[in-house]
C-alpha cells in the first residue's frame, strides 16, 4: 500500500503485495524480515530485499511508481523546453502535496491546495491560476494529461516532444523509392560490391517489377538517391566497402576471457615480416608459429619454419608449452628463471628442471584454439592433443575476431622485433625496403635464438595493457607478473615429459629393414642394432610386415625405430659424421633435382652428402659465392691432396698426370719416380705432417697461384 504524498510504493503491515504470483497480506515486519500470509492460510517468511527483488513483485493499490528524471535526454532538449518542463514540475507537485517544493519540502500549503480539499478542486484552481498567469490553452482536461504524463515518465514527461523529436532520415523522399531502395540492399547482401550506380540501376529494376516500367521515373537525382542509400544502409553494406567483413565481428561480442593459466591457449601461423636466408642460399619469408596464453599473454613456445608449417610443428608447439624453455649459454643471467618475481624456490621444489629454466612460464594447456587450418586438424595434431589431454577447440569460420590476442600478439612482434632484424619486409609492400633482400643475413635457426631471447627479455616482462586487474586498473601487468599471481591461487603441476614422449610425437612412417638399412629418399640410415631385424617382417601384417619409423621433418640426420619390445631406438645417416647441421626435407628434395642425372646408387647418395655439406658451409659463412665447375673439381682435389696440373698439360697432358697419380703417393709432373727417399716430391699425405709453419704458408700461396694444397680440417671449421 502507498502512503499520501509518497511517491513511491511502501511496504506496511496489514498492506497486500504480488509475490510468486500470489497475493499475500503483510502481517508483520521484524528488521529486514518480513512475515506474509496468503489467502490460503499459507504463511511464509522470508527476506525484504528478496521479497522487493522478485520479478513479479507489486504493492497491491500503489500507484505506478514515478520514472528517475532522465537527465541525460532531458540536457539535449532546448533551454527554453526545460525552462517549461521545470515550471509544470513545480505547479504539479503542488497539487500533489501542496508544496511547489515536493513532499518534504519546507512551508505551508496554500488554502486552495490544502491536502483536505478533493483532488479535482485542486486541479480546478490550478488551471485558473496558470490562466491568470498568462498561459494560453491550459484547462483542466490539459492539467490532468499533464500529470499522467510525469507519473509515468517523470520530467521526461513534461517535455514538449514535438520540438525535440528527430527528423526522418529518408526526409521526404518517396515511400516507393524508399522500398525500392531496401528491397534493392536486400538483394545485393551476400554478393560482391558494385558501385552506387549499380544499385540506382538495380533500384530502378525493382519499381520497375513492383509498380510498372514506368515507375523508374519516380528515382531521385543522382546526389540526392546517393544520400538517401547512405542513410538507409548498413555500414557494412555500402557500395565501396569490403564484401567480407570478417575483420570486425559481428555484434554481440564478447572477449575472450580466462582466469586461469592454460585455460585456453591459442595457435596460429603467419609468414613473418622478415626476409631469412635458407639453407640453399635464397632469401624468404620464415613462417612463425606461436602459442599463446590467453590468461597471462605469454607466448609459451615460437617456432620459425623456412616455409609450409606442417602438423608436426603444431605437435612439437603442444610438447615444447609443456616443459620448461632451457636457458642458452651466451644468455646473460638476468634471463634465468632465478631471477624472475616468482616463487621460483617453491616452484624449484616441486619441479627440478626449473633450475636452469629460461623467465618464461611453463603452462600446460587445457583448451587449445585453433583456426581451421589443415594443420590443425589434422590426425597429427589431434593425436598430440589426446595423448597430452589437451581438448581441441576449432575457432567459428570467418571469426578472426575469436583468436583476437593471438592476431594482435602477431603484430606486436612486428613492431616490437620484427623491425629491429636485419632483413625487415614490413608489414606491406608500400613500406618495403628496395635491398630488403639483400640485407638479409640471418638463417632461420638464428632467427629461431633470437626470437627465444627477444621473447625471453622482451615480451615476458614487458607490462601488457590487456592485464589489468579490476583493483589496480591504472598499472598494467607483465606476462610473467600475471603468471605468478596465478600460480599463486591456481597452483603448478609440472608434466613429466620424457624424451621419448618427444619422440612419439613425431610423424610416424613404414619401411621395410633390408641388408643396407634402411632406405628413406635416398637416404640409409644404418646401426648394428638393425642387424637381427635385415630382411624380417614385423608383426604389423596390415602393413606389410614393415617396420614403424618416426622422423623428424626439419632434421633428417637421424630417425627412430620402434624395435620388437617396443623400444624406440635411434638410428643415424650413415653420413651424419659429415654433415654436422640440421637440414629437413625440402632442402634434400632440392639437392636430389640437382644431382639426379648421375648414375649410380652410391656415387648418387655421395655426391648428394658433398652437394649438402658445401651448401651448408657457404649458408654458415654467409656467402652466396657458388663455385664454377672447374672451381669445384680443383676443390676436391684439393681437398685430397691432389696436386693441381699446370695449364700446359691441358687435354692429353692432364689424363697423363691423373694415371701417374695413384695410391697413396702423390707425384709432381715431370718429376722422377717416387720412391728415392731423397728426391723432392711428397711421398704420402702423411708426411705433410711434418711441414712447418712456413712450409704451410709456402703451400698455401702455392695453392693460390694455381699449384697444389691440402685440405685443412681445423681451417675449414673455423668457418662453419
Amino acid at each position: 500500500m502507498s502512503i499520501r504524498g509518497a511517491r513511491r510504493p511502501v511496504v506496511a503491515v496489514g498492506g497486500h503485495v504480488v509475490f510468486e504470483g500470489r497475493t499475500w497480506q503483510v502481517a508483520a515486519m521484524d528488521g529486514s524480515v518480513v512475515r506474509l500470509v496468503a489467502e490460503d492460510g499459507t504463511v511464509t517468511s522470508l527476506l525484504t530485499g528478496y521479497l522487493c527483488a522478485a520479478a513479479d513483485f507489486a504493492v497491491v493499490g500503489a500507484r505506478p511508481a514515478m520514472g528517475v528524471p532522465q537527465w541525460g535526454l532531458f540536457e539535449t532538449v532546448p533551454v527554453r523546453e526545460q525552462e517549461r518542463a521545470l515550471a509544470w514540475q513545480r505547479h504539479l507537485q503542488e497539487i500533489e502535496c501542496g508544496l511547489p517544493g515536493g513532499p518534504g519540502s519546507a512551508g505551508v500549503p496554500r488554502p486552495a491546495y490544502a491536502l483536505e480539499r478533493p483532488i479535482s478542486e485542486r486541479v480546478e484552481a490550478k488551471a485558473d491560476e496558470l490562466a491568470a498567469l498568462g498561459w494560453t490553452g491550459v484547462s483542466p482536461p490539459t492539467i490532468r494529461r499533464m500529470r499522467a504524463r510525469y507519473r509515468r515518465q517523470g520530467l521526461w514527461g513534461l517535455v514538449d516532444h514535438r520540438t525535440t523529436k528527430p527528423s526522418s532520415r529518408t526526409g521526404r523522399a518517396n515511400e516507393q523509392v524508399v522500398a525500392a531502395v531496401l528491397e534493392a540492399l536486400r538483394r545485393q547482401r551476400g554478393r560482391s560490391k558494385g558501385t552506387l550506380a549499380g544499385l540506382r540501376e538495380l533500384t530502378r529494376q525493382v519499381l520497375a517489377e513492383s509498380h510498372g516500367p514506368e515507375a523508374g521515373r519516380l528515382l531521385p537525382p543522382v546526389s540526392t538517391f546517393n544520400r538517401l542509400v547512405r542513410a538507409l544502409a548498413d555500414p557494412r553494406e555500402l557500395p565501396g566497402r569490403p564484401a567480407r567483413t570478417a575483420s570486425s565481428p559481428a555484434p554481440p561480442f564478447t572477449p575472450t576471457m580466462a582466469l586461469r593459466p592454460g585455460e585456453q591457449v591459442m595457435l596460429d601461423t603467419t609468414p613473418l615480416d622478415i626476409m631469412a636466408v635458407s639453407d640453399h642460399g635464397v632469401a624468404g619469408r620464415p613462417e612463425l608459429t606461436i602459442a599463446l596464453d590467453v590468461a597471462t599473454r605469454s607466448i609459451l613456445a615460437a617456432v620459425l619454419r623456412p616455409g609450409g608449417t606442417k602438423a608436426v610443428d603444431a605437435a612439437l608447439l603442444l610438447a615444447e608449452m609443456a616443459v620448461p624453455h632451457p636457458v642458452r649459454p651466451h644468455w646473460p643471467a638476468c634471463l634465468h628463471l632465478a631471477h624472475t618475481r616468482i616463487p621460483y624456490e617453491r616452484l624449484l621444489d616441486i619441479d627440478t628442471r626449473l633450475e636452469h629454466a629460461a623467465a618464461r612460464p611453463v603452462i600446460v594447456p587445457e583448451t587449445v584454439i585453433v583456426d581451421r587450418g589443415n594443420i590443425y586438424l589434422s590426425a597429427a595434431f589431434r593425436a598430440a592433443c589426446e595423448t597430452l589431454g589437451v581438448s581441441l577447440q576449432p575457432a567459428p569460420p570467418r571469426q578472426p575476431a575469436a583468436k583476437g590476442p593471438v592476431e594482435r600478439t602477431f603484430a606486436s612482434i612486428n613492431t616490437l622485433f620484427c623491425q629491429y632484424v636485419a632483413g625487415y619486409t614490413g608489414s606491406n609492400t608500400v613500406q618495403r625496403g628496395r635491398d630488403a633482400e639483400e640485407e638479409a643475413c640471418w638463417s632461420v635457426a638464428q632467427l629461431q635464438d633470437l626470437l627465444d631471447e627477444w621473447i625471453t627479455a622482451g615480451w615476458q616482462p614487458r607490462p601488457h595493457e590487456g592485464l589489468r586487474h579490476p583493483t589496480m586498473a591504472h598499472r598494467a601487468l607483465s606476462p610473467n607478473e600475471m603468471w605468478a599471481a596465478l600460480i599463486a591461487a591456481h597452483g603448478y603441476m609440472p608434466t613429466p615429459l620424457t624424451a621419448r614422449d618427444y619422440i612419439e610425437l613425431l610423424p610416424a612412417r613404414w619401411h621395410k629393414i633390408t641388408d643396407r638399412g634402411i632406405r628413406i629418399s635416398h637416404r640409409t640410415y644404418d646401426d648394428a642394432i638393425l642387424n637381427p631385424l635385415r630382411g624380417q617382417p614385423s608383426d604389423i601384417h596390415a602393413r606389410g610386415g614393415k617396420w614403424e619409423i618416426h622422423h623428424n621433418p626439419h632434421d633428417a640426420r637421424q630417425i627412430w625405430i620402434r624395435l620388437p619390445d617396443g623400444h624406440l631406438a635411434e638410428i643415424g645417416w650413415i653420413h651424419r659424421d659429415h654433415v654436422h647441421q640440421p637440414f629437413n626435407d625440402h632442402l634434400w628434395q632440392h639437392l636430389k633435382t640437382e644431382v639426379e642425372h648421375r648414375g649410380g646408387a652410391e656415387q648418387y647418395e655421395a655426391d648428394l652428402t658433398d652437394a649438402l655439406h658445401a651448401v651448408l658451409t657457404r649458408a654458415r659463412a654467409g656467402t652466396d659465392a657458388r663455385p664454377s665447375s672447374g672451381e669445384a673439381a680443383e676443390a676436391k682435389r684439393l681437398r685430397a691432396g691432389i696436386p693441381a696440373w699446370p695449364d700446359t698439360l691441358a687435354g692429353g697432358g692432364a689424363a697423363q698426370v691423373l694415371r701417374e697419380t695413384s695410391g697413396s703417393s702423390v707425384r709432381l709432373p715431370g718429376q722422377a719416380g717416387g720412391d728415392d727417399p731423397g728426391s723432392d716430391g711428397v711421398e704420402s699425405l702423411d708426411d705433410l705432417e711434418d711441414i712447418d709453419e712456413g712450409d704451410d704458408q709456402d703451400w698455401a700461396a702455392a695453392a693460390a697461384a694455381g699449384g697444389f694444397g691440402l685440405y685443412d680440417a681445423r681451417r675449414e671449421a673455423e668457418q662453419w
